[in-house]
């Protein structure tokens, strides 16, 4: 889903390609927090039948108003203002997305958004944390603006032991996630909101 343009002269679209032999071999697929980045819709990656996303981010939002209730949601790219947005939704949560230019795939510039900070628990909030260098710097800069508390919350837990322990070194208080991934992180369950996804899928079947 990261590949959906080519980055090298020659390189293929893995995108174009694995989206609809996926959608050959099945009746349907459902799938949670899909990365779409250039593409606006799963049926437009992967045209299957039936295309059905499921979110994390409002059991995320659960989970975090129980953790910090009244916490300010923080998204540290655009990329994340979609999932920030049902999260915040869901709660009535305030709201708001730094804004990232990369330089790299380790080098990148984070800005905060024209919001103040000072003594408010954030929660940042992503779809997915790899190498967690925007969102080290991100915690970095809410912690200098005044933040209380910044804690990571993210769909697919796909970081390393020592990205998990750079984040801590940068502020990072507790870093959560969903169990899409297998992680000690892992606080929210999909199971739920995935088997509602199937019977709906199964109903249209019929």
């Amino acid at each position: 889903m990261r590949q959906d343009i080519a980055f090298h002269p020659g390189e293929a679209v893995s995108q174009r390609i694995v989206g609809p032999f996926l959608a050959s071999l099945f009746d349907a697929v459902v799938t949670v927090d899909p990365h779409l980045h250039r593409v606006a819709t799963l049926p437009e990656a992967v045209p299957a039948a039936q295309a059905v996303v499921v979110s994390g981010a409002p059991l995320l939002a659960d989970w975090i108003v129980q953790q910090r209730p009244g916490a300010l949601l923080v998204g540290p790219d655009g990329e994340s203002a979609q999932w920030v947005a049902q999260a915040a939704q869901r709660h009535g949560l305030q709201h708001a997305v730094c804004t990232k230019e990369r330089h790299g795939d380790r080098s990148v510039t984070i800005a905060l958004p024209p919001l103040d900070v000072q003594g408010r628990a954030v929660v940042l909030l992503d779809d997915m944390a790899s190498t967690g260098h925007t969102l080290a710097q991100a915690t970095r800069l809410l912690l200098q603006a005044g933040a209380a508390s910044v804690d990571v919350a993210v769909t697919h837990a796909l970081i390393a032991p020592d990205a998990l322990a750079a984040l801590h070194e940068a502020g990072v208080g507790s870093f959560w996630s969903t169990d899409c991934v297998a992680h000690a992180s892992n606080a929210v369950a999909m199971a739920p909101a995935l088997a509602e996804a199937l019977a709906q899928v199964a109903a249209a079947l019929e």
